[in-house]
């Protein structure tokens, strides 16, 4: 080998070493660069995610807070509670005269079945006052209590009883058969009351009806009386009924008043009350709204 070639060769070789200490390098600052580069994503990735999980958080507690302040704002309901809380005994809301004047023959009085006596009751009394060929008189009296509890869901019992108080009143002017039917306001008894008379036709003879309906606070009082001619007597005055039926009538609703002391106002009421939520008692309703039935059969 000559000279000048074996130079060549060197040289050949020294480049090959720089070509190789140049790639080793370029290769060691890409894996620095790189390693550098991951620490990076891993923080921002880890910024990310915490931020997300704050958001998330803090939602939360708002909706939490929100729901909490719309609870408080929300106050439980409430009603007026009812100022009467009970009844008297039915058959001892007339004193014994106003018996006497009404049903002279009557021995005593049948008090209605009722499966809560502090808010329904009833009691009737027939007078049959027999005069032999002369024919007879009859008379029949029937006192109705009905007492309404508030109820948060339903209403005060005042607003109740008011309710009861018109179905009562439209039942009696409504009775089928019923001729001549008027009506007519009783002041100075209780909150309000109303007298409803009207003629009856029936086998027996000829009814004079009278139905007085008074409301005292939650409390309705329902009295029905009439009377009969039979077997030839002369029919009974309406106009002298109506006024033994008003006289009544008050009675039974200072006897409501009596039973609750003075009636002090109620206070508001937040639980439902289970009478309040009871219908009226089959016997009350019956002998309330259709009288003259049970007269004629007494009769």
């Amino acid at each position: 080998m000559s000279e000048g070639t074996m130079q060549r060769a060197a040289e050949r070789q020294q480049r090959d070493r720089r070509d190789q200490r140049e790639q080793r390098v370029k290769g060691l600052h890409r894996v620095l660069v790189c390693a550098a580069a991951v620490p990076v994503m891993l923080i921002a990735a880890g910024c990310s995610s915490d931020s997300g999980s704050d958001d998330a958080a803090a939602a939360d507690s708002s909706a939490k807070a929100s729901a909490s302040a719309s609870a408080s704002a929300s106050p439980s309901p409430t009603v007026q509670a009812a100022v009467y809380k009970s009844l008297p005994k039915p058959c001892k809301v007339l004193a014994k005269k106003t018996l006497e004047d009404l049903v002279p023959k009557a021995k005593s009085g049948k008090e209605g079945s009722s499966d809560d006596a502090s808010t329904r009751g009833s009691c009737s009394w027939s007078s049959l006052d027999n005069n032999g060929v002369k024919g007879s008189q009859f008379r029949w009296l029937n006192v109705s209590l009905l007492r309404f509890d508030s109820d948060v869901t339903r209403g005060s019992g005042e607003e109740l009883a008011q309710e009861y108080y018109q179905s009562q009143l439209q039942a009696a002017r409504s009775v089928s058969g019923a001729k001549n039917t008027k009506s007519e306001p009783v002041a100075g008894v209780g909150d309000e009351a109303t007298a409803v008379r009207y003629d009856l036709k029936k086998k027996e003879g000829s009814f004079k009806q009278e139905t007085v309906v008074a409301r005292i606070e939650n409390v309705v009082v329902t009295l029905d009386y009439n009377g009969a001619g039979l077997a030839g007597e002369k029919t009974p005055s309406a106009d002298t009924l109506n006024k033994l039926a008003q006289k009544a009538v008050k009675e039974a609703v200072a006897a409501v008043t009596a039973e609750n002391g003075s009636g002090a106002v109620g206070t508001p009421s937040s639980t439902p009350s289970k009478s309040a939520t009871k219908a009226p008692s089959a016997s009350a309703s019956k002998a309330s709204s259709s009288p003259s039935k049970s007269a004629s059969k007494k009769s």
